[in-house]
């Protein structure tokens, strides 16, 4: 017996199930940038999209974002656990002005997100700052380059603002192969709240900032600890690396440095705050600078003896022995 066709009723329905089955704007889990692409493509490997934003808006939570090949991919808002990542196809940037972000980090409480081989310039034209961190668990950038974020206002003139604001604080930042230079604050670690906040900096480059690091946690029970390894701080007018603590702190805030090169500075190391900020120092060179460091307001400041230190123009009294 000879086998009947489908009815033409029976085809479309099929038809119309197998379209509704497609969503027209699925997110991907992976997408791509290039400078070649198109916003308007779903930002699929065959079909990039133009910009970082509208990657990050076509990818899936704990998804990546992979850049093809140089190119200018304007700023980009961050909402959700995600990573940029330029393997080394050539210069992967974007330019800041107006007192914009490069890149602003919103977070949720377990958010991590990672930069890796971004380049992140101000132009001028009301500077701006090259990333700000206002919430989220994680943050890890390596091998970028931020610079020229001179200008010095009210929330402008960083090259990194890590400043998670909310009411119990267990955020992370973590810097290798990076180099931060030519900007009011290279890092600005400011956070508020309560709880304990980190930083990690590993072959961390900071050139002509007028402050290099600054840590100065806003929280009277918040601690804040940072530490610095193989790293430089060099040319800073103001300082090279600072720890504060706020009034009424009960609580301790450290920064850590061994390994690294502190030179040319306006002062090389600052502690101030009530005995609650603690500066330790270890194998490491303090040279060339105008004062070597600096003890103010009940700051500790503590070597481990083992550092090369000469040529400074003003030399302080030795500080204190750190404990083993």
């Amino acid at each position: 017996m000879p086998k009947t066709m489908p009815s033409l009723t029976v085809l479309a329905a099929v038809l119309a199930l197998g379209q509704l089955a497609t969503p027209a704007h699925a997110q991907l889990a992976r997408t791509f940038v290039s400078s070649l692409g198109n916003d308007a493509n779903d930002c699929n490997r065959p079909t990039p999209c133009r910009t970082f934003q509208v990657a990050h808006d076509k990818t899936l939570a704990n998804g990546e974002i992979t850049v093809l090949d140089p190119g200018g991919y304007g700023a980009v808002a961050i909402n959700k656990t995600i990573s940029i990542i330029n393997d080394g196809v050539g210069e992967a940037g974007m330019l800041v002005s107006g007192g914009v972000n490069g890149v602003t980090i919103n977070g949720g409480a377990n958010d991590k997100v990672s930069l890796r081989g971004i380049t992140i310039k101000g132009i001028g034209f009301g500077s701006g700052n090259g990333i700000v961190f206002n919430s989220g668990k994680f943050l890890t950038i390596e091998n970028c380059a931020i610079r020229n974020f001179t200008q010095d206002s009210v929330g402008i003139g960083r090259g990194i603002q890590f400043q998670p604001n909310s009411a119990s604080n267990f955020s992370q930042l973590a810097l290798t192969n990076t180099v931060i230079a030519d900007s009011f604050f290279g890092i600005n670690f400011v956070p508020a709240g309560s709880g304990t906040v980190r930083g990690a900096l590993n072959r961390v480059d900071l050139y002509n900032n007028d402050f290099g690091l600054f840590v100065a946690p806003s929280g009277a029970t918040l601690s804040a600890r940072v530490s610095a390894l193989n790293s430089v701080f060099d040319g800073s007018s103001g300082a090279g690396v600072t720890v504060t603590a706020p009034a009424g702190a009960s609580v301790l805030s450290s920064v850590m440095v061994t390994g690294s090169m502190l030179s040319n500075n306006g002062t090389a190391l600052v502690a101030s705050g009530n005995g609650f900020a603690q500066l330790r120092i270890g194998s490491s060179s303090v040279a060339g600078n105008q004062a070597s460091w600096q003890s103010a307001g009940g700051g500790v400041f503590q070597s481990f003896g083992d550092n090369y230190i000469a040529g400074n123009d003003v030399q302080p009294t030795p500080p204190t022995a750190a404990r083993q």
